[in-house]
């Protein structure tokens, strides 16, 4: 009977120290608080969160996702980087108040500060930028706060990544339901672009190249994209198309003159650098058919610090406009592109990002 005991007593031990380790893994265990709920972050990780959040802390690239399901309504801190409105990153100029807020650090790419981060007393981190466990594990272990990580994609803007990382910040801060609003409209405004460009021939495609595209820093029409989101959902017959191994390419502006596009469209994250080049070397751009034929066009910026998805999206309806003038000839560019900022950050915007950047405009290399 004695070692019938003793076996008990050893498999009670065993049991509680297998929960405190899986307390560990986890960071938070469900306690006996009937208010506490799990949420199951981008990296799988499981967090239990003991009681509903009101004060948060998003970092990274997380602070974008977060504006378009609840504005700045529970932050609590921000990064320093990620409250100049001359970057003239949307979400920034869109809520002013995130200047207002406590700073948790510099921004990327420096680190958060831990010591900043316990000041502002979040009930929770949520990081867009941090998918290594050891550095997980040691943001939480100094700070004593949950991490739940989330992910943006720069190379598809209607994303699974996106929309389940929207669907984690809806269920984090109680806004399930506008998460799902966001990517409802995503999803319908794929939608409707792969609708209207189901039946164009082929012979009334435009050869089209899209330059000065923004990646790590600015740069001029060398700077492409072999496999672009943009062009991809248009169906566009992009020249670059397949070129370098992802997204992202520099190429020997040589081949540019090789492909010779119809239409050439100009990120203004780089317009000035392909302005000052031109300056230096008029005879090479004037020997290109979209400068001959006065086919040179300018895109908002939408990459600076990742993607801005509502630019990103305001982008590619306007070069359908350029592109497809028959099948997007219903569209304004510049309304929908308010629209989209509305719908997303709760701001018409065009008007402010093209007094900073330029906006839906031709480009006179002549």
């Amino acid at each position: 009977m004695k070692n019938k005991y003793i076996k008990i007593l050893l498999s009670i031990g065993l049991i509680f120290t297998l929960i405190g380790c899986g307390q560990k893994e986890d960071f938070k265990s469900i306690g006996e608080n009937k208010d506490s709920f799990e949420v199951v972050d981008i990296l799988e990780r499981k967090i239990v969160l003991d009681k509903p959040v009101e004060r948060v802390v998003a970092i990274g690239s997380a602070l974008r996702l977060y504006t378009y399901i609840n504005k700045t309504e529970l932050l609590v801190g921000v990064e320093k980087t990620q409250q100049d409105q001359k970057t003239g990153r949307p979400y920034v100029l869109a809520n002013p108040q995130l200047s207002d807020l406590a700073l948790v650090g510099e921004g990327h790419p420096a680190p958060v500060d831990p010591e900043l981060i316990i000041l502002a007393n979040p009930d929770v981190i949520i990081a867009g930028d941090i998918f290594d466990l050891n550095q997980i594990a040691d943001l939480e272990k100094k700070t004593g706060i949950p991490v739940i990580v989330v992910a943006t994609d720069a190379a598809n803007i209607f994303s699974e990544t996106v929309y389940k990382s929207l669907s984690i910040i809806g269920e984090v801060v109680n806004k399930e339901d506008r998460a799902q609003e966001v990517i409802d409209y995503m999803e319908a405004s794929k939608a409707e672009i792969e609708n209207l460009v189901l039946n164009i021939p082929e012979d009334k495609k435009p050869t089209i190249y899209l330059g000065g595209l923004s990646y790590n820093g600015n740069h001029g029409i060398e700077s492409t994209s072999g496999d672009s989101v943009t062009l991809n959902i248009l169906k566009a017959k992009n020249v670059a198309q397949g070129v370098g191994e992802s997204h992202a390419v520099i190429i020997d502006k040589e081949k540019l003159l090789e492909w010779d596009p119809e239409m050439i469209v100009i990120d203004e994250s780089g317009l000035s650098l392909v302005l000052e080049d031109f300056s230096k070397n008029p005879a090479y751009y004037k020997s290109l058919s979209a400068v001959k034929n006065n086919q040179v066009y300018a895109q908002l910026p939408n990459v600076n610090y990742y993607v801005n998805y509502e630019s990103a999206l305001a982008d590619i309806y306007y070069l359908g406009t350029l592109m497809y003038p028959e099948e997007f000839g219903h569209i304004d560019p510049k309304v929908k592109a308010d629209e989209i900022y509305e719908f997303l950050l709760r701001a018409k915007l065009y008007e402010r990002v093209s007094e900073m950047f330029g906006g839906f405009i031709e480009v006179d290399l002549n």
